[in-house]
């Protein structure tokens, strides 16, 4: 008998006690795959045909690589979750080349979702092992990222839309412009407003806003100045969760 893929060093539950081959490989990828997809934000590279070469001889299998519409997500440790054309989802360990569908598992093939993966790394369309793609919070652009980055469990934002200190950002629940000066990595539901005992999360305005992002200070642009001098409230810094603010054009 051909070996399953070792995804998982846990044992099988009680409803995954079967011997076929291709039984194992179902079940592990029923178990595993929404285990991981549940603490990661990543993100699948669009499901669809590739170009196939018109010049070069192709196998069978690396045609179909091409010319059937899958989908590739990474999942971290050389894993790979491919969504075939026919809607089945198999898991890549690319790094040992080894595939849970049928056709690796009773042939021992390079099969065509082995073949996908290394095709959608090259082109740039899925991340190499050790890194996840992630989708831009603000605008939807997919980039990749380390997969130990804080950003795979969370809100993530590309290189446009990350916001520093001196940058300039605007309030979605008012329009107000603020100034940022400081971006933290501590949670909105873990940072107390004192002066009315509660969270950032729990705040009346923040309440629509995930309650596990990073938070930001901030301050409106305009001090007010007083002939005794500036006015110390108009430079009070706020706190807000990190997904209320959106950075400037």
């Amino acid at each position: 008998m051909l070996e399953a893929l070792p995804l998982s060093n846990s044992q099988p539950t009680a409803c995954c006690q079967i011997t076929t081959p291709e039984a194992i490989a179902r079940c592990r990828s029923s178990l595993i795959v929404p285990s991981l997809r549940r603490t990661m934000n990543t993100t699948a590279s669009p499901k669809t045909p590739l170009p196939v070469p018109s010049r070069e001889h192709l196998d069978g299998r690396s045609r179909r690589a091409r010319s059937e519409a899958m989908s590739v997500r990474s999942l971290g440790r050389g894993l790979y979750e491919v969504e075939s054309a026919s809607d089945h989802t198999y898991l890549v360990d690319l790094e040992s080349g080894r595939c849970t569908c049928p056709d690796h598992i009773f042939r021992e093939a390079r099969c065509k979702h082995i073949r996908r993966v290394a095709i959608e790394i090259t082109d740039g369309r899925t991340p190499p092992p050790g890194e996840l793609a992630v989708e831009c919070h603000d605008c939807g652009k997919m980039f990749f990222v380390p997969e130990d980055d804080d950003a795979v469990h969370g809100p993530a934002y590309c290189s446009r839309h990350t916001v520093w200190p001196g940058d300039t950002v605007v309030d979605r629940e008012t329009g107000d412009r603020l100034t940022v000066v400081d971006v933290s990595d501590l949670r909105a539901d873990a940072v107390e407003i004192g002066a009315v005992d509660t969270s950032v999360a729990e705040y009346a305005t923040n309440e629509r806003y995930e309650p596990d992002v990073p938070v930001v200070g901030a301050i409106y642009p305009h001090a007010t100045v007083a002939t005794n001098g500036v006015i110390p409230d108009s430079l009070k810094v706020y706190v807000f969760p990190r997904t209320r603010l959106e950075k400037a054009d």
